[in-house]
């Protein structure tokens, strides 16, 4: 065969595929230069691994599908049996092809077999025009008996260099909590079982020289695909080998191939960097920008009604929210849980999708028509994957639930979930959901919501969250395709299922059910790490946080929530006029600043103070940016350090001052440095270099700069 190297973006990957089994990963990261055939040769020889003492007598050899039998004693690529036999594969290439991946990528496709296992397998690598990587592995049972796989995973090595590893868990309202520690022996395994993504969910596992930041370090990550149950891992073997990888965590017999039958793993996305974190997001970001399906309309301000009014629905007092949401600048308004039949608190109705006749005697269309023709879109919650025991679906049908035959899972949220890999059930949550939508044309936005974990998930007897998962899938494709208007947020109680997979069939993300400032700052800053900020929800809570109980100004609130798809929460019917004011100034302030914040690169300051925390979008051209400062808590030096600005071209200059639309944080006025009153004007060079000295805020505050090149 050959040795192929494909090069995009500054990221190169080299396979090595002379040998008769699966191609080596020779390298994937940077750039290694324009190369011959004589030049990869030499490269590949010179980075083969050696024949060591007491091991095997040939080197062993690391593909994206690792194998035992090609002397590979860590995690296996695949696992599987057929009735305790073929549980170990030797697979020969059969072909390699090169070719053209989709605008400016490019793919390689490698087909192998093991005749005496019955199985074969069809690996596709694409690397994009931006430098992203994606792997998936296809395998079909040639036997003729059925083959039970527990797992196939794709793999990628990562250097020596990489020393750290950094990943994301969390909980409820308290997602993408990062943890960070050194790369030793042995394995990093992140699995979830929960059913869907989890609160808990790693997003990306990065591995990453000494010491990496935001803005510097060479880092190598990957993220799994997958809204179902997953696993993400890390492993460095004595012998030498590091490797990263990740796929979907299949239950016992939960997937076992008939004759013919084939099994595709999710993507996996890999992403290289020198430039640090932001460097791996800068791709992300670049990366789902470019789809096709990616929103292209300017993104709606929202206002969601739930910590308004919760269950109390009452047409004059929601006419009233809309009344003033058009007067402030809201663009989207969104009613949320308790508008279906019997729901007048979360124990009762789900599954019973038919307007509630009680609460809304004249059906929704009076709300819609008001809503509407205030200029605003209307929106509306569903749970469609959930039903309540008390419920007329449920009563008429409990066999439709995902469940271990003769028991319930345990409950959460007095409820239970819609076994959606049964036809009848797929097909009464799809009929439901496209009469609301095609009775009420004016809606044109679902908040989708999924509030619980699928535990014991059962389908006719066996594991059921593979097939649910892709009744989900197919479910959410259906409705777009009959409904192409209508746009889709993906909520799981907050922020539990945030992937790359849900998000090829939504629109956006509800990031965390916290709207609490301060749990927000770094909710979405890490949230960023994988999402550019007009996928993620970012909303105005109340002055006292609805889940902490933390009050604070509306400074910090709106400066938190401007860098994202902006939005409120709160019950502005009964603020101050100076409130309506102030929230219509920031509201004013995104719109002005939408263009840049949804499209310019994300930057996230390393500061050397713990208590300050800096983000900011610049644009492509590096001619326009804007930054927000926040203050966590109070510092040991009574005045922080300056604050980089990074992003910046060295040879222009700029011109930095605070943002005038909005009241600046009233507590910093005697602590001011002298250039903020008036701005300062300095070269790309000083302020990422240097930098600029900001007031001691207050804790839970914020500041806004903006900069443009005045050159």
């Amino acid at each position: 065969m050959t040795i192929l190297h494909l090069r995009r973006a500054r990221t190169s990957l080299v396979l090595d595929a002379r040998g008769p089994g699966l191609p080596r990963v020779v390298h994937w990261g940077g750039d290694v230069g324009d190369l011959d055939d004589d030049g990869l040769r030499q490269l590949t020889d010179a980075t083969a691994p050696p024949v060591v003492p007491s091991s095997f007598d040939e080197p062993t050899v690391l593909s994206v599908l690792p194998e035992a039998s090609a002397g590979w004693s860590g995690r296996p690529g695949l696992a599987g049996h057929r009735d305790g036999r073929d549980w170990s594969t030797c697979f020969r290439l059969d072909g390699l092809d090169v070719r053209d991946g989709g605008p400016g990528a490019a793919r390689v496709t490698v087909r192998a077999s093991d005749p005496a296992a019955g199985l074969t397998v069809t690996i596709e690598i694409t690397l994009d025009p931006y430098g992203l990587l994606t792997v998936r592995h296809r395998l079909r049972n040639d036997g003729d008996s059925g083959y039970e796989l527990r797992e196939l995973t794709p793999v990628l090595p990562v250097p020596a260099v990489a020393t750290e590893l950094l990943d994301l868990t969390g909980r409820w309202c308290r997602e993408r909590s990062p943890q960070r520690h050194p790369w030793q022996h042995g394995t990093w395994v992140r699995e979830s079982r929960r059913g869907r993504t989890g609160h808990d969910a790693t997003l990306l596992l990065v591995a990453g020289t000494s010491g990496f930041g935001f803005g510097h370090g060479e880092v190598w990550a990957v993220h799994t695909a997958w809204s179902g149950d997953h696993v993400t891992f890390a492993e460095r073997r004595p012998t030498g080998e590091s490797t990263i990888g990740g796929g979907e965590l299949l239950a016992p017999a939960e997937i076992r191939l008939g004759p013919g039958e084939s099994y595709e793993t999710p993507l996996l996305y890999a992403v290289w960097s020198d430039a640090g974190l932001d460097g791996l997001s800068d791709v992300l970001h670049t990366h789902l920008r470019a789809r096709p399906g990616h929103p292209r309309s300017p993104r709606p301000v929202t206002l969601n009604v739930w910590e308004a009014v919760y269950f109390d629905h009452d047409l004059d007092r929601l006419r009233a929210l809309a009344d003033r949401a058009a007067q402030i600048g809201v663009e989207r308004f969104v009613l949320d849980d308790g508008w279906f039949r019997g729901r007048r608190d979360d124990t009762a109705g789900l599954g019973d999708w038919y307007v509630d006749e009680g609460v809304w005697p004249d059906g929704l269309q009076p709300l819609i028509d008001h809503v509407t023709g205030q200029g605003l879109q209307f929106g509306l919650w569903v749970e469609p994957e959930m039903v309540n025991p008390d419920s007329d679906l449920f009563r008429a049908h409990p066999d439709w639930l995902l469940a271990v035959p003769g028991r319930l899972p345990p409950a959460w949220r007095h409820q239970q979930v819609l076994d959606l890999g049964r036809p009848e059930a797929y097909d009464y949550v799809r009929e439901r959901l496209d009469a609301l939508l095609t009775d009420h044309p004016g809606i044109r936005y679902l908040k989708w919501d999924q509030n619980r974990d699928l535990t014991e998930a059962g389908h006719h007897g066996r594991p059921g969250v593979h097939g649910q998962t892709l009744a989900v899938y197919r479910l959410l494709d259906e409705l777009r395709g009959r409904h192409p208007g209508v746009e889709i947020e993906s909520c799981s109680s907050g922020g539990a299922r945030v992937d790359l997979a849900i998000l090829a069939r939504t629109d956006r993300v509800w990031a965390s059910d916290c709207n609490d400032a301060l749990e927000r700052l770094s909710i979405q800053r890490w949230t960023g790490l994988l999402l550019p900020p007009e996928l993620i929800g970012t909303h105005i809570g109340p002055e006292r946080s609805h889940t902490t109980r933390r009050v604070h100004d509306l400074g910090f609130r709106a400066a938190t929530a401007l860098f994202g798809h902006h939005g409120i929460e709160w019950d502005i019917a009964s603020i101050s006029i100076a409130e309506q004011a102030e929230l219509a100034a920031w509201v004013a302030l995104h719109k002005r600043l939408r263009p840049l914040l949804h499209s310019g690169r994300l930057v996230r300051v390393d500061h050397q103070d713990p208590a300050v925390w800096a983000h900011g979008v610049v644009d492509h051209e590096q001619t326009r940016a804007v930054y927000a400062v926040a203050r966590l808590t109070t510092s040991v030096a009574q005045v922080p350090g300056a604050v980089r600005l990074p992003g910046l071209d060295p040879g222009r200059r700029y011109r930095v001052r605070q943002v005038s639309d909005v009241p600046a944080p009233a507590t910093f006025d005697l602590s001011a440095p002298a250039w903020l009153a008036a701005g300062v004007t300095l070269s790309g060079a000083a302020l990422t270099r240097v930098g600029v000295q900001l007031p001691a805020l207050h804790p839970e505050q914020s500041l806004v700069l903006e900069v443009d090149a005045v050159d």
